[in-house]
């Protein structure tokens, strides 16, 4: 999840041609936990069932849609902090809902052009799955909903995952095949990325996996220093007293 740190940045609105809600995964019983979490920081949720599954919808500060979704697939976290353990702590990504100006178009591009898998309507949504364990579930809202507007609270773009530059390369020539206007391919020091908007407005980016955040540090301390890429390493005072202090705990 990236995050643009723009703090006089005009409100959005979410709406069609956005990602409409991100979704993590929290282990099975463990909903409980985030519902007593929740509540002890004062946000307020909605506990939902969608295609047999147990959802906790609520908002950021900014106005972001967030789902926690239980579910067993995919390994349980490592991470321990205070009382956050691997058994309740989250997994990962679960998936997205779309909210699509041309669903049907928008679920034409998720299943013939990116290989996922049409698994039924309920309630307003046509849900997709992949075969990889976390991160696999897309949700197109069917319901009619107002244009988006991009700014503070919206989601820019969706990624997909390209297992190396090879393979980014295949995925470039094959949409350049369907028609598709692609970005230039994108250099962001920890992954190379290319981005196209699907016929719903929604903008897809297709990014590598390596050589990933350990590209400039080791995993032990991933985090705990600020990591500038080199064109911007010249300005690391002046970028250091502008930002907000961060504190990890320990």
């Amino acid at each position: 999840m990236t995050f643009f740190p723009w703090e006089k940045q005009l409100n959005g609105r979410i709406g069609t041609g956005q990602v409409g809600v991100t979704s993590y995964v929290i282990p099975d019983q463990s909903i409980e936990f985030w519902k007593k979490r929740l509540s002890k920081f004062g946000v307020n949720f909605i506990q939902t069932v969608r295609y047999g599954e147990t959802y906790l919808q609520f908002q950021d500060p900014d106005g972001l849609e967030i789902e926690l979704v239980e579910r067993s697939e995919g390994p349980l976290n490592t991470w321990t902090l205070k009382d956050i353990h691997p058994e309740v702590a989250i997994k990962g990504f679960g998936g997205a809902t779309l909210i699509s100006a041309k669903p049907n178009k928008t679920a034409e591009v998720l299943e013939n052009v990116l290989g996922l898998e049409c698994h039924g309507q309920e309630e307003g949504f046509l849900r997709f799955k992949s075969e990889a364990e976390l991160g696999n579930t897309i949700d197109i809202k069917l319901t009619p909903s107002v244009r988006g507007l991009m700014g503070a609270g919206t989601v820019h773009h969706i990624a997909w995952r390209a297992k190396d530059e090879e393979d980014h390369m295949r995925w470039r020539n094959f949409l350049l095949e369907k028609g598709y206007y692609l970005t230039e391919i994108l250099d962001r020091n920890y992954f190379k990325a290319l981005y196209f908007h699907e016929e719903g407005g929604i903008l897809f980016e297709i990014a590598t996996d390596p050589p990933g955040f350990t590209v400039d540090e080791p995993l032990k301390v991933l985090g705990s220093s600020l990591m500038l890429s080199s064109w911007l390493e010249s300005r690391r005072g002046e970028l250091e007293e502008t930002l907000p202090a961060v504190e990890i705990p320990k």
